[in-house]
């Protein structure tokens, strides 16, 4: 049966088209229900003997995903009408949706209602899109009644009122989540009931969670139509919020609409926006702008109602410090002086669970019932959240993730609900998993379904293997790895054999992880969502499962593996003469740690050929490397510490910074000769999708903060190219060996991140890579841990001629969704390590009061942040005691420093004391506890 779907569409011109599309329908799609007699059983999984079978509406599915995640509920029918609708609205919980829905374990069943003909329905005149849903959604629900007869009874559950009325006239049995939850006899499963009302079902029950109609807190948010207008007048700025780490009180959204950071400062002008969530922004008049340098350190405390009342209103003389002004002969000029604006609106929310603590409370009377609490987050960016629960007592001392359900302009806090339980306070292997919640790490263990795609162990290179017409016979060749000790993904590995011709043969070697890893499997679709291995202080998150990445495809020394090899031909110079790609057999003799290979090339008694070969190679990276700083790439730095790690507890025993050696570099060199390589190859054939990666040019007010840095020490930076800079580096010196080490590592902070790209996408112009100095660059050298590596093998297998592109290449939406997710994830990848290497430092110094020697890098008013070189630690240092709760406040301080924002430092007004950027400081490192089960580092000076 054939019916016409009409709906109207803006195009990205602005006009607004009418769209007709055929629309089939059938009557053979199948119930779901085991008991249906009539219904194919194939993909049946509703139990005959379910005491209700839920059919569920929109909003319930979108706001209630973490009840439908436990066990506790089962037999529910997904339509296809909601799940479309929750795919538009919310991609994070449709993937949810949808692995409950693949998961053999549970019993939910899509159900195509949009495609059945007893169950389409036509919009009628003047309905909305919602009203003609919500109409979908009670037809297949009558028709489930109907169908199904004297089967399982069909329960629609809905929390919007006008939606259960109608249900309620046609028949429909109908439930709030609320009642339905209350009607299983599992108090626990309450706490999973979201706190958001979708109509006038919802009822908040508890007094002190509903608005008051006596006091509004919040400036209430302008509709949507009046954002895209303001937007367009310029009137407001879009842009995503950041909230300062050091001071939850401030934030910053940068607006491509206008050359400048606003600053959102105070709760009031955040107005319930929370950090990541794109937002229109409002300037303040400009008398309201705040002067750089007032910009202060936050102080640990929550702030009470007079710091809730900064930025109360535009026109308050309170909401903002008074301007600073100079005087230049009868004029007054304002300095650095930096704007200021609210949020008039949130236009895509951040919103997503987390992790954190109640705020301790004593047990109230009669404990067991339904109680009030307030969970704080252990990202201190995000506002307290208050939920209700029925499991006081067990939650006080644990680690909980709750999720956030609204913001009422008339409530100090956002309303949630309980989501699960993670594990004890203060506990190691609990403190790891909430960061890798926070960093949507995904550390599940791969499904039967994804195991079952890996060949047999034990594995060994096949006589079909050495027979393939496309794989060449390399394990003549003394192949060799470097790696970090005790590496055991080992996915690349190196060669260099002198030549007759006095030339070298020059190859590296990567394991050919897309012979095991197909297109369209479940082995793929994983990897792909993975997208990288996430390397923690202890523990690795693999990308591929284990017998993989340890063992098929780890290039480990005397044993044959199938590699992707690159091989130059090149001169005692190190200019390239040929390159050749091809699938190869290697096997390796000898997997060296960075220290074993750095003390083999300096031993100058060792003359074998592996330690020649190592020199060799060695040799040619050098020349390499002068080359690609010659050409612009830039030396940059990064704070890296290593821990050693007790074997039995897992805890830090020792921390220090990582050591870089010329072996280190010497890898690094040749991994990126071959990611250049293989850019060029892979563009070359397919100039529209080839994935590349990019790093975008910082533009001068990027670099503005390094520049100011530099100055003030006396050091000219010339950021007009990446060789300028480069050179300015290179010149900034000074009697302090880590001065220069300290400027890098400022310079690294000042970039954009590198970022993975579609080449179809951008013009080539647009695909150079700023810090490398490279026209063309990719990842091509770590399948193993990286999928991007893996859809890069892919497309130069496919240039060879050696198998065909696969489909997705051709599907330009499909492939710029995975590099997006790509990007994505080696963001979080790249902060669940940062966030792994502080909860070891914290953990380190519990019990270990130490002092130390500090860097200065960015000045305050009321104190300034240091960089401590050895433990790779940095944080703020106060100059002004602070109010601790439940302590006396300290005595006035009578000190009155002052602030000098162009020379970078802050003193005491008679000049005796003087604290400047890059000066060297000595720190006291310990760690407390300023607020309950928030443990941080707390650095202070000493003489």
């Amino acid at each position: 049966m054939l019916q016409s779907k009409a709906f109207m569409k803006k195009t990205k011109r602005g006009q607004v088209v009418k769209v007709v599309r055929e629309h089939y329908l059938r009557d053979d799609i199948s119930c779901g229900a085991l008991c249906c007699p009539s219904c194919d059983k194939e993909a049946a999984c509703l139990s005959t003997s379910a005491t209700n079978i839920l059919i569920l509406d929109t909003n319930v599915t979108l706001h209630h995903i973490d009840l439908l995640e436990n066990n506790a509920i089962n037999d529910v029918v997904v339509l296809s009408v909601v799940l479309e609708e929750v795919k538009n609205r919310n991609l994070s919980v449709y993937n949810r949706v949808r692995a409950l829905c693949s998961n053999p374990m549970r019993r939910f069943f899509v159900f195509a209602n949009e495609h059945h003909k007893d169950t389409f329905v036509k919009t009628m005149a003047g309905e909305s899109p919602n009203d003609r849903n919500d109409r979908a959604i009670r037809s297949a629900s009558l028709w489930y009644q109907k169908h199904l007869g004297k089967g399982p009874p069909i329960l629609l559950l809905t929390n919007d009122a006008e939606n259960k009325r109608k249900a309620l006239q046609e028949g429909i049995r109908t439930e709030t989540v609320q009642t339905y939850v209350e009607s299983l006899g599992q108090p626990e499963l309450l706490d999973l009931v979201s706190q958001v009302a979708d109509g006038d079902v919802a009822d908040m029950e508890v007094e002190d969670l509903r608005p008051s109609k006596k006091k509004v807190i919040y400036p209430e948010h302008r509709p949507m139509s009046e954002i895209t207008s303001g937007l367009q007048r310029r009137i407001f700025y879009q842009g995503k919020l950041r909230v300062n780490r050091y001071n939850t009180l401030e934030a910053y959204v940068n607006s491509e609409s206008i050359d400048e950071e606003i600053i959102i400062y105070g709760r009031i002008n955040m107005n319930r926006a929370f950090d990541g969530d794109v937002v229109a922004v409002e300037l303040l008049p400009e008398d309201q702008w705040k002067e750089g340098n007032v910009l202060k350190l936050a102080e640990d405390e929550e702030e009470d109602e007079s710091e809730e009342r900064v930025g109360l209103a535009p026109d308050s003389a309170d909401a903002v410090p008074h301007l600073s002004k100079r005087k230049s002969g009868d004029l007054e000029t304002k300095v650095n002086i930096r704007p200021c604006g609210r949020v008039v609106g949130v236009i895509k929310r951040n919103w997503h669970s987390y992790c954190g603590s109640l705020e301790p409370m004593p047990m109230p009377a009669g404990a067991g019932g339904t109680v009030n609490a307030l969970f704080v987050s252990s990202d201190t960016r995000i506002p307290k959240i208050r939920i209700q629960t029925r499991q006081l007592g067990n939650l006080l001392d644990k680690r909980i993730l709750v999720a956030v359900d609204s913001w009422d302009r008339s409530l100090k806090y956002p309303a949630g609900h309980y989501v699960r339980t993670i594990g004890d306070i203060g506990d190691r292997e609990t403190e790891s998993e909430v960061l890798m919640i926070e960093n949507d790490i995904n550390n599940r263990p791969f499904s039967e379904q994804v195991l079952a795609c890996l060949p047999p162990l034990p594995w060994s290179v096949s006589q079909d293997d050495l027979n393939c017409t496309y794989r060449e016979d390399l394990r003549h060749i003394p192949v060799f790895s470097v790696d970090p000790p005790g590496c055991k993904d080992i996915d690349d590995a190196l060669h260099c054999t002198a030549l007759p011709n006095g030339n070298f043969e020059v190859g590296v070697h990567i394991a050919d992880v897309t012979n095991f890893v197909l297109p369209g499997t479940p082995l793929d679709d994983e990897a792909s969502q993975r997208g990288t291995s996430v390397y923690l202080v202890e523990q690795r998150i693999d990308m591929l499962p284990k017998p993989l990445t340890e063992d098929i495809c780890s290039l480990r020394a005397d044993v044959e593996r199938l590699a992707f090899s690159v091989i130059w031909e090149m001169t005692s110079g190190a200019e390239v003469l040929s390159t050749r790609f091809t699938k190869s057999i290697i096997k390796s003799v000898a997997a060296l740690s960075y220290v074993e290979a750095q003390a083999r090339m300096d031993d100058s008694r060792l003359v074998d050929p592996l330690t020649s070969d190592l020199r060799n190679m060695n040799s040619l990276a050098k020349i390499m490397r002068q080359r690609r700083i010659d050409r612009g790439a830039l030396t940059l730095a990064s704070a890296e510490v290593k821990f050693e790690i007790d074997t039995e507890t897992h805890n830090p025993l020792d921390i220090g910074m990582y050591q870089i050696r010329e072996a280190n570099q010497m890898i690094e060199e040749f991994m990126l000769a071959a990611n250049i390589s293989v850019a060029e190859k892979i563009l070359k054939h397919y100039p529209l999708c080839a994935l590349l990666r990019r790093h975008p040019i910082p533009t001068p007010k990027m670099l503005e903060p390094l520049i100011r840095t530099a100055a003030a020490v006396g050091v000219n930076l010339d950021i007009t190219s990446s060789k300028s800079l480069a050179d300015s580096l290179d010149n900034a010196v000074g009697s302090d060996p880590y001065f220069n080490k300290l400027i890098r590592i400022l310079a690294t902070r000042c970039m954009t991140q590198a970022v993975y790209f579609c080449s179809g996408e951008l013009t080539p112009p647009e695909y150079h890579h700023y810090g490398l100095a490279a026209a063309l660059y990719t990842h091509f050298t770590s399948p193993i841990r990286r999928y991007a590596d893996v859809i890069v093998h892919r497309l130069l297998a496919a240039a060879l001629g050696l198998f065909k592109l696969p489909v997705v290449f051709h599907d330009k939406v499909q492939l710029n969704s995975i590099a997006e997710n790509l990007n994505f994830r080696h963001r979080n990848a790249q902060m669940a390590s940062r966030a792994s290497v502080e909860l070891h430092t914290l953990i380190f110094f519990r019990n270990r009061p130490t002092d130390a020697e500090a860097r200065i890098v960015k000045i305050r008013s009321n104190g300034f942040i240091v960089f401590v070189p050895k433990f790779g630690i940095e944080g703020p240092v106060y100059l002004k005691e602070r109010e601790k709760k439940g302590q006396p406040p300290p005595k006035k301080d009578v000190i009155d420093w002052v602030v000098d924002e162009e020379q970078q430092k802050v003193s005491t007004r008679d000049g005796k004391k003087v604290y400047s950027v890059l000066a060297t400081v000595h720190v006291h490192i310990q760690v407390v506890e300023p607020q309950p089960n928030r443990t941080k580092l707390e650095l202070t000076l000493f003489a």
